[in-house]
């Protein structure tokens, strides 16, 4: 039966919708997100974040056994390298604050977490164990040609930079703690931090401002541009919850650190005890650390000048 050019047009026109609507909702590349539409969403807010880099960057995708690793790249092409590592939801992104102070005498590469939604890519939607995690990092830092590293970690990526550097000290400068979680002492479960963790359940935009509010003593300082990358990234990703199964370390490992290593904690963490502090000083033989006041787990944003003083301050001392 032949149709009337009408109807073919209207045909022609609904199968083009039809098509539209499959293409929008084509399985995504990566792991963590169900469609390729609600991952190109959160890909722009990521982008717009990154209007943020006060710097000029480079963005590096590497090959890896595990997937693809995201490192964006800044700074002088020969200087010493500067590895950073995020805190949990941010990305690298968050270090937009920072990057200017670091990047001035440093080659710094701000390293995407490969189980958690950003720019680096997961090949298969597994948890993968800590061995592994060790060897995603040792692939990416043989790809970059780098050694005699200063690695610098912020909340869960100072746990990771804690990891690693355990199982390869040879290749680490300085350490650098920034309100590192579940690596000295387990997360304290109070109320605050269970209201913030309904943001990971059921996220909404009420429940990230809730978060925010608890984790930074200056959340007005939190750029609009990261927060709606944070919103989405946990609205359209299955992240999964490694925090569980991140443990303290125990002081044969600590004490193992025979770098130098700064820890830096806020004095208003809802994370952190002011007393790891004390515990790395006792138990890492190299270490320092302070207490940096007016300042919450966000300490990277809550106080910026201060925090990026001191880490550069460390860095420059001779051994």
């Amino acid at each position: 039966m032949k149709l009337n050019p009408v109807l073919r047009c209207i045909s022609v026109f609904s199968l083009f919708i039809l098509l539209g609507c499959a293409a929008g909702k084509e399985k995504s590349n990566h792991a963590l997100f169900k469609n390729r539409n609600e991952e190109q969403k959160y890909i722009n807010a990521y982008n717009s974040s990154l209007t943020l880099w006060p710097v000029p960057y480079t963005e590096k995708d590497i090959p890896t056994s595990f997937g693809t690793a995201h490192v964006i790249v800044s700074g002088p092409a020969n200087a010493e390298p500067l590895v950073l590592l995020h805190g949990m939801d941010a990305t690298s992104t968050m270090w937009y604050p920072n990057i200017k102070d670091y990047s001035k005498n440093y080659r710094v590469y701000a390293i995407d977490y490969i189980m958690e939604v950003g720019k680096s890519t997961l090949k298969e939607n597994k948890n993968l164990n800590h061995d592994e995690i060790v060897q995603w990092y040792e692939e990416i830092f043989n790809a970059l040609k780098l050694n005699n590293i200063n690695l610098v970690g912020t909340s869960r990526g100072g746990w990771l930079s804690t990891l690693y550097t355990i199982n390869h000290k040879e290749r680490i400068k300085k350490l650098v703690l920034l309100a590192p979680v579940q690596t000295f002492k387990m997360i304290s479960m109070d109320s605050d931090l269970i209201n913030a963790a309904n943001f990971k359940i059921a996220p909404s935009k009420k429940r990230l401002k809730k978060l925010i509010d608890n984790f930074s003593l200056y959340p007005e300082k939190v750029d609009s541009k990261l927060k709606n990358q944070m919103y989405l990234g946990n609205k359209y990703s299955r992240t999964k919850l490694d925090l569980l199964s991140m443990t303290p370390f125990n002081d044969d490992e600590f004490k193992s650190l025979d770098l130098p290593v700064l820890v830096l904690v806020g004095d208003h963490d809802i994370l952190n005890s002011i007393e790891i502090v004390k515990i790395a000083g006792d138990k890492i033989p190299e270490a320092q650390g302070a207490v940096v006041e007016s300042a919450g787990h966000f300490l990277t944003i809550d106080r910026t000048e201060d925090v990026d003083k001191r880490v550069l301050e460390f860095l420059s001392e001779k051994n």
